[in-house]
């Protein structure tokens, strides 16, 4: 309470109502009400959050230094949890807003470091966007003209997912610069097939001092099929934004089909975009040049995430129920875990709240695995994820025998992996993207530093939690670019994480 009142002066001084002081932290008014008020638990992180909108020394109480996790392993899990919504489309549907001059809403978005990064972006350059529904929902309000010159780089520079920008904004103004894209460390990730993909659409961009400086030029359209130079997740997304607003048909061949350029579609016809093609390798799409609706979406659940709570009951030996998996998206996955020995039900099928995603709960119970026959490899959709590879380190390191994880995608990623050793697992790295993995392990409890890539950090998280005694994982926050509150719903099955700062 004394701290609601902290906070209640320090708004009331700078001359805020609470709704300001709302739409500044992208919570909702009756949060920060009950935060004034001593009614809701609030964390170091909100804290300091609050002090730097206020700009108010004595509500931040001090600098609240990176956020560890402290681990108890070695405890079974047990219950139900539902699979969020997808993070990867929740960041796509947000940069596609941008399209419409309309008002849009986008329900149960993950409350996620990734989303509250293109929220601050999106917010300093004119766009109103809050929380509403007690923080479960986000409606988002274009301005009648963007301030693309007062973008908040900082922000943008922390995640990949601004290099979506680029097709929508290409229909907002002909010249504009954003800064590179960041994201998680996981080598050279080249922006050319965008490139590639754009210049069908007048788009010419320069990369210089930091920047990609985009010029538009409104008489250059696709005269033939658009052909991506890779089957990649964002760069059909990027060509799918570029042609919902252009004045035509456009086809796209070589296109993602995976789980988020589908959500992606879905919103887009929403919108009024006719796509044609959804879920397969060739999308034709019917553009609309001007969008002003209000619409309404529902983003579907992750599969990666689904993918993680599995790794989750298989490491830790537990009996756990994963509601809402999104299996269409994981059909590889349970086929490949099904040879190693994975012992589980799959419920009757029921539609997302999209309307259009296939979805199951899952309930896994503890299985003697054997290490697969081929090794682990990714593939587009529908093919085996490549976010979910990491996730398999860590069940073959639970696994009878001798797996190879082939990542070829990403220059680093496996090298990430071989962290999993200092906590007892047997983990050989061949070269960069490949890795042997020897199991059973017993593993043993460390501290260490999160590694600086989403997917390799929770699976060192996860076997954390497979670990007798107490571990600590130093700076989270790339989890939590993914995750939300992924400690605390870990914790309700049966986990034993508590969160921390250096203060």
């Amino acid at each position: 309470m004394r701290i609601g009142r902290l906070i209640r002066d320090a708004r009331q001084h700078r001359g805020w109502t609470q709704l300001q002081l709302a739409d500044a932290l992208a919570t909702s008014q009756s949060a920060v009400n009950r935060i004034e008020r001593g009614n809701q638990n609030i964390s170091l992180e909100m804290i300091a959050r609050i002090g730097e909108a206020l700009d108010s020394e004595i509500v931040s109480l001090g600098y609240a230094g990176p956020m560890h996790l402290r681990v108890v392993g070695g405890r079974r899990l047990s219950g139900s949890i539902d699979v969020k919504t997808s993070k990867n489309a929740c960041v796509a549907l947000l940069c596609a807003s941008l399209l419409n001059s309309g008002r849009t809403i986008l329900r149960k978005v993950a409350r996620i470091e990734e989303v509250y990064r293109i929220l601050e972006v999106l917010a300093s350059v004119g766009v109103r966007a809050r929380w509403i529904n007690e923080g479960s929902d986000l409606e988002i309000v274009p301005p009648a003209r963007l301030e693309l010159e007062a973008m908040d780089t900082d922000a943008a520079r922390r995640t990949r997912s601004v290099i979506m920008f680029l097709g929508p904004l290409m229909h907002r103004t002909e010249q504009f610069q954003i800064p590179y894209a960041g994201g998680c460390d996981l080598g050279t990730r080249t922006v050319q097939p965008h490139m590639s993909a754009l210049k069908h659409f007048g788009l010419d961009i320069t990369a210089t001092g930091g920047f990609y400086h985009a010029r538009v030029d409104r008489g250059v359209s696709p005269s033939r099929p658009i052909v991506l130079t890779e089957r990649g997740d964002t760069v059909t997304e990027n060509a799918l934004l570029a042609a919902a607003r252009h004045d035509g048909v456009t086809v796209i061949r070589n296109a993602s089909s995976n789980y988020m350029v589908q959500d992606l579609c879905f919103f887009l016809e929403q919108l009024g975009v006719r796509v044609e093609g959804v879920g397969t390798t060739t999308l034709t799409v019917h553009g609309v040049p001007f969008i002003e609706r209000d619409v309404d979406y529902s983003p579907s659940e992750d599969p990666v995430e689904a993918m993680s709570l599995l790794a989750a009951a298989v490491v830790t030996s537990s009996e756990l129920t994963i509601c809402r998996v999104p299996v269409e998206f994981l059909e590889i996955e349970l086929a490949v875990l099904e040879e190693m020995g994975l012992d589980h039900d799959r419920g009757r099928e029921y539609a997302a709240a999209n309307g259009r995603t296939r979805l199951v709960d899952l309930t896994v119970r503890p299985s003697k695995l054997v290490s697969p026959i081929d090794k682990i490899h990714p593939m587009p959709f529908p093919g085996l994820n490549i976010d979910n590879v990491p996730f398999f380190a860590a069940i073959a390191a639970a696994a009878q025998g001798s797996t190879l994880i082939h990542d070829w995608v990403y220059d680093n990623r496996a090298i990430y992996l071989t962290e999993l050793t200092r906590l007892g697992a047997s983990v050989k790295l061949l070269d960069p993207h490949r890795v042997l993995v020897e199991g059973p392990t017993r593993w043993r409890s460390a501290e260490m530093m999160c590694p600086p890539a989403l997917r390799p950090a929770v699976v060192v998280l996860l076997a954390m939690m497979a670990a007798e005694g107490t571990s600590v994982l130093r700076n989270v926050y790339v989890i939590n670019r993914g995750y939300e509150d992924l400690a605390e719903r870990l914790n309700a099955l049966g986990a034993r994480i508590e969160t921390f700062r250096d203060i």
